[in-house]
């Protein structure tokens, strides 16, 4: 698990260097321009255990979420409501705030 999460880490780095080189394009030829983050803790912690207890509450990965219903585990349909309200109430407020 924690090689899979570090290896996107890494990859990430990587490629977020060679966006900001200017050596990867996007597909019209054009420069990939990234936006600067605010930096601070406060606010990295925050989002961080935000996003831990959710994960730790729902009890898997977000992504296998539908393959779990699939399984026959229907107490993640509790979950899935919860992550489809919450991207949509991100979505209503996402202007508003800070990032």
């Amino acid at each position: 698990m924690f090689g899979i999460i570090g290896s996107a880490v890494v990859i990430s780095m990587v490629f977020m260097q060679l966006f900001k080189r200017g050596s990867i394009k996007n597909f019209k030829g054009e420069n990939i321009i990234t936006k600067e983050k605010k930096k601070g803790l406060i606010r990295t912690l925050v989002g961080g255990t935000i996003f831990g207890l959710g994960w730790a509450l729902a009890g898997a990965c977000p992504g296998p979420m539908f393959v779990l219903v699939g399984h026959g585990i229907t107490a993640i349909l509790i979950v899935i409501l919860g992550a489809t309200i919450g991207a949509f109430v991100y979505g209503l407020l996402s202007n508003k705030l800070p990032n």
